[in-house]
């Protein structure tokens, strides 16, 4: 049986007309693309996603990858006559070309462009990435059925996660067009937002209608965007400059924070937009987006570097989820960080010696995620404040392994200038701009982002530490030295997930304190989640192991995987707990392991219990820890053994911690037996 699909993908039965999960009517079988079709025995059509003037567009399976879904976007533009046609399908492709080279990890992939022959008719098809997720238009529709509306750190974060973005299709001579909630989707996998639809196939059905519509005004059929949300010089002349989609970004942020339309928020007399009767934010955030909404284009940001640079110069936002870093970074002499010499617009900005252990007050907790931790505290309290458990409370606190912090650090400044010069060639200069450009796509920002790799540059020069390194030829193979540090440093970090990216430089102590809490409301150590995050961290830097890293710029990417295990382990998929079937004083659990990967078991056991615990694993392929509830100190840590056999001298729960070692995925067994 086939199905509907509604624009969100939630499935309908055949027949349906109204989507019974979000209510949205469903797009009726029409034309020649159906549901069950399968084009290019290729691409199975799931349903209608959405249509307009230059065609439509399709859920997908791809059954030479799995059945994974796609986009599918058929070009169909309402022209007449083979020459109008023929030059759409000339701008279309060129227009394909451009999606193509847009590779960002917030942007759908572009896969394809094919043809398709469809009853005796030739049609264009594009695929892209299908992104599971809601746009932030389904998301705010919801919460104004709960009464409520997105709060201010929420659109800030908002904000700083797709500005980058922006910033990244701006320097590749892309304007988006159409920015709006229902063109960005927050994705499943990760929260991040990412940005769909771009307006170019849209602009070209309205050029080839203008081209065959002669006696229609000038541009009347060509002024794109969205009523509302697009700058008034695209909607009545045409033009689309990067500060056009800016303009329709802080709409799209006060749409968000207000529940209304952009109708309801401009004064269509002053063209004065009138939010502040609607919504209160820090005085930040509101001067940040009067001058996105400026109604002169001169008078707005012109770039998207440039917002960037206002908001994080402006310090902290109240509630803000992306706070700026608690960490002091303080700096005796004022330098240039060493960078590709093409930095942004808002130009140098100071740096000078690694992170202290010196903490400010801890960036506030955002809104919807306080609870929890409160609830950890508490729950934690109440388990010290138990007498007979007292003490192993106490000991789940206290019992945990992070790396020493190191009482002074090395003055690290070294610096670059920011500006092309000629004593660069043009080899260097190429270099310098792909680093630039892999860093801004995965999304790091500047301050850490030189920091580590200065840090991984003294470490192998120290006898440079503190000096400046010149443009000049002398210095060429230093700067040629530092920039295949940040080669492979961007390749490590390529492996972190965008959300865990987006975070690094904002870590402080004050997090690993709440991690501790977190797991040991579980009856987990944080000996564990160390253990767990050790096993992703040393894979990418062996040599900082039995080093002091937490407060260097490389021990911010620790915390990051230390946030992402204790993720996993809230969620189960790091941690289980082992279970005895009635009668039976044995269990056997399984599991796969790729390169660094862990997982942590708990048991709850009697004291004068006779245990054996077997680890079957191939040799030398796992580090084994065996963790009691409180001390003496633990059974087994970080060891090569597969076995261990005793008597309990304790009662609570045992942890038994599994990570691989090894370079490849490796399949394991461990086998629990608890006699009386």
């Amino acid at each position: 049986m086939t199905s509907l699909y509604c624009s969100q993908g939630h499935e309908n039965l055949t027949g349906s007309r109204f989507c019974h999960q979000c209510g949205e009517r469903l797009p009726l079988p029409r034309g020649n693309v159906y549901t069950g079709l399968v084009l290019t025995d290729r691409y199975q059509i799931i349903g209608e996603l959405g249509h307009g003037g230059f065609g439509r567009t399709y859920l997908a399976e791809d059954t030479n990858r799995f059945n994974e879904r796609c986009v599918l976007k058929e070009f169909a533009p309402q022209v007449e006559g083979a020459t109008a046609l023929q030059k759409a399908e000339e701008l279309f492709e060129r227009e394909a070309g451009v999606l193509y080279k847009l590779q960002h990890p917030q942007i759908p992939r572009f896969r394809e462009l094919f043809r398709a022959n469809l009853q005796g008719k030739d049609s264009l098809f594009l695929v892209q990435d299908y992104v599971e997720g809601h746009t932030y238009h389904a998301l705010l529709n919801d919460r104004k059925l709960q009464r409520t509306r997105f709060e201010e750190w929420e659109v800030t974060q908002l904000l700083l996660q797709i500005l980058p973005v922006l910033s990244y299709i701006h320097a590749a001579g892309v304007i988006h067009r159409d920015i709006a909630p229902d063109n960005l989707i927050q994705r499943q996998v990760d929260g991040l937002p990412v940005l769909i639809d771009f307006g170019g196939v849209k602009h070209i059905a309205a050029v080839v209608s203008s081209q065959v519509h002669p006696l229609l005004p000038p541009g009347a059929v060509t002024r794109l965007g969205k009523a509302g949300y697009a700058p008034d010089e695209q909607m009545q002349k045409g033009v689309v400059f990067p500060h056009s989609d800016l303009y329709a970004l802080a709409v799209t942020a006060l749409v968000l924070l207000t529940g209304k339309d952009p109708q309801e928020l401009l004064d269509t007399f002053t063209m004065n937009w009138m939010w502040r009767q609607e919504v209160q934010l820090s005085p930040t955030l509101g001067m940040v987006l009067d001058r996105m909404l400026a109604r002169l284009p001169s008078d707005r940001y012109q770039s998207a570097e440039e917002v960037l640079t206002a908001l994080h110069q402006a310090g902290n936002f109240v509630g803000s989820a992306l706070a700026q870093p608690a960490v002091s970074y303080t700096s005796p002499l004022p330098t240039i960080p060493i960078a590709s010499p093409f930095s942004s617009a808002s130009g140098p900005v100071p740096r000078g010696t690694l992170p202290t252990a010196t903490v400010a007050a801890a960036p506030p907790v955002p809104p919807r995620r306080l609870g929890g931790w409160l609830r950890a505290v508490l729950s934690l309290l109440l388990l010290a404040g138990l007498g007979s458990l007292g003490g192993w409370g106490m000991w789940l606190w206290m019992k945990s392994k992070p790396p020493s912090l190191p009482s002074k650090t090395p003055n690290v400044v070294v610096s670059q200038p920011t500006s092309p010069s000629s004593q660069y060639s043009a080899e260097e200069q190429a270099r310098k701009e792909r680093l630039r450009q892999r860093q801004q796509a995965l999304g790091i920002r500047d301050s850490f982002y030189i920091s580590l790799v200065n840090q991984a540059f003294f470490d192998r020069h120290p006898d440079q530490q503190g000096r400046t390194l010149s443009s000049a030829p002398q210095d060429a193979e230093l700067r040629a030295d530092w920039d295949e540090m940040a080669a492979n440093l961007l390749d490590k970090l390529e492996g972190l997930s965008a959300a865990q990216r987006s975070q690094l430089g904002n870590y402080t102590p004050a997090d690993i304190t709440r991690w501790k809490a977190a797991v040991n409301t579980l009856h987990l150590s944080s000996a564990a989640l160390f253990d767990l995050a050790d096993g992703q961290f040393f894979r990418l830097f062996p040599e900082q192991r039995g080093q002091a890293f937490l407060d260097r710029p490389v021990g911010q990417i620790w915390q990051a995987i230390a946030a992402s295990e204790l993720d996993e382990i809230q969620s189960g998929v790091a941690l289980e707990m082992i279970q005895f079937d009635p009668g039976m004083n044995l269990k056997r659990v399984k599991g796969t392991l790729k390169p660094g990967e862990g997982k942590a078991y708990i048991a709850l056991l009697k004291q004068n219990q006779e245990v054996q615990v077997n680890l079957d694993a191939p040799e030398k392929s796992t580090s084994f820890s065996v963790y009691p509830p409180k001390p003496p100190p633990s059974i087994l840590e970080d060891s090569p053994k597969l076995q261990w056999a005793g008597k309990l001298n304790q009662a609570g729960y045992y942890e038994f911690v599994v990570v691989s070692t090894a370079s490849e995925e490796i399949e394991y067994e461990l086998e629990v037996v608890a006699n009386e």
